[in-house]
């Protein structure tokens, strides 16, 4: 998304009050798609949750406790979102869109900047959807949010459409459901399976999903404190590595087996 005002920079003393400062004019399209103070999105991109969700998200807080959120380090003091309340910490993280800005350009390294008015300012914007929602359904509604009624007529430009829909998992079968939860008592130290929810930007699952409406899809992998999923020290549990790959063998052994 890029906000333009003037040609050319201009020195901000001399026109500071006359030409619009386009950093601002972002701040204030972007409060429109999301609380500043709460990070709570804009009403239009709201679903409603499944009958499953909260006890999911219960069942969850119950078993990983403050590891939710503590697995994730922060600088000494700063709050994690809903700390207060962690099943709703996990509902906004599954459930509730969600806003990043990823990136940015025409804006120059603080120790290099003048004293000058940019003519533009340019940001990448990200926004996790609820699994439920249509994605082109949410980028039509957030293009009007942010190019309607701009303050100063500054001009909007918007692109990329890089938009994919959200998957859920289907129920198990009975029968299905016996297979998985063998599978993860066998290898899980007696533990049932359970669901997590994960707000992972997956769009090929809902693609397979479409183009096998009657097929039983599941998502798995190994995450979880440390793993720390496509940074530069990404790595991966062993261990439990070996424990999944066991699991889903037997899994479509099984699976074979019944039919």
């Amino acid at each position: 998304m890029t906000v333009s005002a003037a040609k050319g920079g201009y020195h901000s003393g001399e026109v500071g009050g006359i030409v619009p400062e386009t950093f601002r004019v972002m701040r204030g399209l972007l409060d429109r798609l999301d609380d500043v103070e709460t990070g709570k999105c804009m009403p239009e991109l709201e679903t409603e949750l499944p009958p499953y969700a909260r006890p999911e998200a219960e069942k969850m807080v119950a078993l990983a406790g403050e590891t939710m959120m503590t697995k994730y380090k922060v600088e000494e003091g700063v709050e994690y979102c809903s700390q207060e309340d962690q099943v709703e910490m996990y509902l906004n993280n599954t459930w509730r869109a969600n806003l990043a800005v990823t990136g940015a350009s025409g804006i120059p390294e603080a120790s290099k900047a003048g004293n000058v008015i940019r003519p533009s300012t340019t940001l990448r914007l990200s926004m996790r959807l609820p699994p439920n929602l249509d994605s082109q359904v949410a980028a039509k509604v957030i293009k009007e949010k942010l190019t309607t009624n701009v303050p100063h007529n500054c001009k909007v430009h918007i692109k990329g459409d890089h938009n994919g829909n959200g998957w859920c998992m289907k129920n198990p079968e009975p029968w299905l459901h016996e297979i998985i939860n063998n599978a993860g008592k066998t290898f899980y130290e007696g533990q049932d399976y359970g669901t997590y929810g994960m707000g992972g930007s997956i769009p090929f699952l809902s693609q397979l999903g479409g183009l096998y409406p009657k097929t039983f899809i599941m998502a798995m992998g190994v995450l979880g404190p440390n793993s720390n999923a496509h940074a530069p020290n990404e790595c991966i549990n062993l261990p439990y590595a070996k424990k999944l790959t066991s699991a889903i063998s037997h899994i479509i052994v099984d699976v074979g087996a019944h039919k």
